[in-house]
């Protein structure tokens, strides 16, 4: 060995690093890397801005979805009136006697809320809605019987539950005929439950198009720098140092195409609300679309770099192995 590589050789022998430095060269590694892949993208603005956009409506599809079912869920808050149930009671039952049916059913687990209409009172509110006042006038007795309407808690509102909860409450020695609409209620889970399947299958399939769109790109990316990592690895460069761009461009791709996808909803869900205005108005409510905020649209981001890194990873880890000097 010379003399000039026999003190570099003793010169890099007395040189140490700690580990504060080491932690710092890695950090400052990671930034340039993922500034400079950042760099590419802008270099090629055309190429970039077209796989950004496929990106973005593929997700804006699911996440349309998903608000647009969220607000419907909104809606049909008041629907699980739909499971409440309407106890007729025996006309010869005493006051005393319902207060007291009111008491036992008040505490039981299933049971929400209770509420008593008097049937005089009922036959008021009959001949005020009727127009038929002056008719019933002459009625000797009220045909009317004393009702409780009995609302399940939530988790006793889906239709084997609250028919459950129905057959208990016909046993009740004052209730004479018990009601409950159980077939709009399986009408009602059932096109709600659809829905959430339609949303799920959807979501997947376009998730596994982004991953694959993403694949292919940093593939083409890979095979067009062939000759550059060629070069890279015959001068010591390991696999996970050049692996870092393209799994940086990934995640670029991911996060743009999210926020992208994020500005879609929101100009899409602008564009229908004065539509949507107006179908509530025809039903004198008032209702406000909300859209992809707070935790919702940090978790869309969230899925969107996890989609980018994981098609950025299925091209990587299998083509730049493949590239070996030979």
């Amino acid at each position: 060995m010379s003399l000039l590589f026999k003190g570099r050789s003793q010169g890099a022998e007395r040189t140490s690093i700690s580990a504060t430095q080491r932690l710092m060269m890695f950090f400052v590694s990671h930034v340039r890397q993922a500034l400079a892949s950042l760099g590419e993208l802008w270099r090629s603005p055309g190429a970039s801005m077209m796989t950004i956009a496929v990106l973005g409506l593929s997700i804006t599809l699911p996440s349309t979805l998903y608000i647009l079912l969220k607000n419907t869920e909104r809606v049909s808050a008041g629907w699980e009136q739909a499971s409440e149930i309407t106890l007729f009671l025996h006309r010869d039952t005493q006051p005393a006697d319902i207060q007291q049916l009111v008491t036992r059913l008040s505490v039981w687990p299933e049971i929400d809320s209770l509420t008593h209409i008097d049937k005089n009172q009922a036959m008021q509110e009959f001949k005020e809605i009727s127009g038929f006042g002056d008719a019933l006038n002459y009625l000797d007795q009220n045909p009317l019987p004393d009702v409780i309407l009995v609302t399940p808690t939530s988790k006793h509102t889906s239709p084997t539950a609250a028919g459950v909860l129905l057959d208990k409450l016909r046993n009740e020695r004052e209730v004479e005929v018990g009601q409950l609409d159980i077939q709009w209620l399986e009408r009602l889970h059932g096109l709600v439950a659809i829905a959430k399947e339609l949303v799920t299958v959807v979501a997947l399939l376009l998730f596994l198009a982004v991953v694959l769109i993403i694949g292919n790109t940093i593939r083409l990316n890979i095979l067009n720098k062939r000759d550059e990592i060629l070069v890279m690895k015959l001068v010591g460069a390991t696999d996970a140092f050049i692996q870092r761009p393209f799994l940086y461009t990934g995640f670029w791709y991911g996060l743009l195409g999210g926020l992208m996808a994020w500005v879609t909803v929101a100009l899409l869900l602008w564009w229908m609300e004065d539509s949507i205005n107006q179908v509530a108005q025809l039903y004198q409510t008032q209702f406000n679309l909300s859209g992809l905020q707070g935790e919702a649209l940090l978790i869309m981001l969230a899925l969107s770099v996890c989609l980018g890194l994981a098609g950025s990873l299925l091209s990587v880890y299998k083509h730049i192995r493949a590239i070996e000097p030979k």
